[in-house]
């Protein structure tokens, strides 16, 4: 892609962030989206629960990135906090898909975050983009979250989907938690193990979002996991020979329900999915296995 004017909402994250370095890295313009006042001009002032977006500086914008939002994973889920979850998701991708329909020069492209989560427990059965969604908080979220985007979409935006899954990177998300236990010898598999784990390295959670900006005629819902997802247990293990570090203890299932409350199912739970449209459409992983993964990150 030639230069390009693209802004992102969430570059604070841990996606967003490596996605905003990425780009700039390869000559793109981003822009950020704050929730203050603009202060330069490569920010866009908005407000996702407010559902306002200072159009003005979305001008020009060839691609709008949307990955904004609390983290699932950053806390007990009390009813406030699956509240404000919800809010920043179902919210900020309305103000945006809004703000991009009311666009006279509307970009080509409007790339919005989603998850895995969307299928809910999937056992030992594969999942890809034809699965149905599952039930539950996360499931429901995923689904109001996607359908916040039908004003993008309505007015001719091509609009895609990126459903990701646990990103293996040692600067945040889930598995930052995870580096350090196993590194001082305490780590484990959770519950017996046998859950699945659908991960994707932190470079192919960029390359895949860069190749929806790029690839034209991509829409709808992409997964963004490693071909072949994995046992916890397998994981586990693959950790382990990759820091070089024993991996005896485990976590009991009771134990994560009382730390970790609701969010507990969503550890132990299954979810073998799988990135079918994404491999159809000519997308390589760098790092297709965990040990890659791990080392990469």
């Amino acid at each position: 892609m030639e230069r390009a004017r693209i802004a992102v909402a969430g570059a604070s994250g841990l996606i967003g962030g490596a996605l905003a370095r990425s780009l700039t890295a390869d000559g793109h313009q981003v822009v950020r989206l704050v929730r203050r006042a603009a202060r330069a001009a490569d920010e866009v002032c908005w407000d996702p629960e407010g559902r306002y977006v200072d159009t003005a500086g979305l001008a020009g914008c060839d691609a709008v990135v949307n990955l904004a939002g609390a983290g699932v994973g950053n806390r007990r889920w009390t009813d406030a906090y699956k509240a404000r979850i919800r809010a920043g998701r179902v919210l900020g991708t309305a103000a945006l898909a809004e703000a991009i329909a009311s666009l006279d020069d509307r970009p080509r492209v409007f790339v919005n975050g989603s998850a895995i989560g969307y299928y809910g427990e999937t056992g030992d059965r594969v999942a890809d983009e034809s699965a149905p969604a599952g039930s539950g908080f996360l499931p429901e979220l995923c689904v109001e979250w996607e359908a916040a985007a039908a004003p993008a979409r309505e007015a001719g935006v091509r609009t895609a989907f990126v459903r990701t899954g646990l990103v293996v990177s040692s600067k945040g998300g889930a598995w930052a938690r995870l580096f350090p236990l196993f590194k001082a010898g305490l780590g484990g598999r959770m519950g017996d193990g046998r859950q699945y784990w659908s991960y994707v390295s932190l470079h192919d959670e960029v390359a895949a979002i860069r190749y929806l900006i790029d690839t034209d005629g991509l829409s709808g819902p992409f997964n963004v996991t490693a071909p072949n997802p994995l046992t916890n247990r397998e994981i586990t293990e693959a950790m382990g020979r990759v820091l070089h570090r024993p991996t005896f203890f485990t976590v009991p299932a009771p134990a994560l329900r009382t730390v970790l409350g609701e969010m507990a199912g969503d550890v132990l739970g299954s979810a073998r999915v799988v990135p079918t449209r994404l491999l159809e459409s000519g997308f390589t992983f760098a790092f297709p296995d965990i040990e890659g993964a791990v080392r990469a990150a």
